[in-house]
């Protein structure tokens, strides 16, 4: 009687460690969102992560992955304006919107530039899209993709976005590139079928490729292949510090007596303390001046106060 060998003991797992940061991510085409955060994580081995607002599988650009205390932030960049780069293919209409789908309809294309223009005007500003099938937008509890796979179509409510910049980066037919600074919640998609649907041949996007969130470019940037192929510290290296969420904020620099203050959740008479206060109202980043380390947000009200408003653990520092 054969005996079995016995089984190999499993190697012990690696424990996680807290890693502070964010990762300006090039997604490639094919990797979902989830799954690129996924894979960061792992090779980082941090305890912590999370994404600023989904991108499509189809979809190439920049996408923030927070790590421990810059998840604090993240909210922050899913309510910021995107700055998108799109090729449109004119013609061709798709049941999903791009090149994924199925084609439902084929129409020649015989537009002038002045048409385009004219039709770009329409989409400039405040305007109303309705959400597409094949997204993940939630429906008693399931994605609206679920059903649209089931060949079931519901019905959506427009809802408002904003264009705030839409702009013809060049025409060669069948094909339009343009640029769009938007609002969040704004379907690049669906403004490509509405473009090709007022010029009267319908359109689905070819290419998609996001180059802005909030005021994060994709200047140094790392695609997810570059990341892997580094070593374990250069990966570290490659990690914005947590304050590079906050840049558009004003600085406020704290003495050690008032920093305990502040860490204790105590609203701040900054105006009694000659301490240099920013200009306007609103929110700003707090440091500690003795030593440059971040403490966190904090919201300038009138008379000088400082309120706290996110602060980093100091467990982090």
């Amino acid at each position: 009687m054969a005996h079995s060998s016995p089984s190999q003991p499993r190697p012990p797992k690696i424990p996680r460690v807290p890693v502070h940061g964010v990762l300006l991510l090039d997604k490639s085409v094919g990797w979902s969102s989830n799954d690129a955060l996924i894979k960061a994580k792992r090779l980082l081995n941090a305890l912590k992560a999370g994404h600023t607002g989904t991108l499509d599988p189809f979809a190439t650009g920049l996408l923030p992955l927070c790590f421990g205390e810059a998840t604090k932030f993240s909210q922050d960049l899913l309510e910021a304006d995107k700055t998108y780069e799109a090729f449109v293919h004119l013609g061709i209409v798709t049941n999903t919107g791009d090149t994924e789908g199925e084609v439902l309809s084929t129409k020649p294309v015989d537009v002038s530039l002045a048409q385009i223009e004219s039709a770009l005007q329409q989409f400039r500003g405040e305007i109303s899209q309705v959400p597409p099938m094949h997204s993940a937008l939630k429906r008693d509890g399931k994605p609206l993709y679920e059903y649209a796979r089931a060949g079931i179509t519901l019905e959506r409510e427009a809802r408002k976005v904003t264009i705030h910049q839409l702009e013809l980066l060049g025409y060669e037919a069948p094909f339009l590139r343009i640029r769009v600074m938007c609002s969040k919640g704004t379907y690049i998609r669906v403004l490509g079928e509405d473009i090709g649907a007022l010029l009267g041949c319908g359109a689905h996007l070819n290419q998609l490729r996001r180059t802005g969130v909030g005021a994060l470019t994709l200047e140094g940037s790392v695609t997810l292949d570059q990341f892997i192929a580094f070593e374990d510290s250069e990966r570290a290296q490659a990690l914005l510090p947590v304050d590079g969420l906050l840049t558009t904020f004003p600085a406020v620099m704290l003495t050690d007596v008032l920093t305990e203050r502040f860490l204790h959740g105590q609203r701040l008479a900054l105006g009694k303390e000659g301490i240099a206060l920013p200009a306007e109202s609103g929110r700003a980043r707090v440091y500690q001046e003795s030593n440059g380390r971040l403490l966190g947000t904090g919201l300038m009200q009138e008379f000088g106060i400082l309120a706290p408003e996110r602060l980093i653990s100091t467990l982090s520092n």
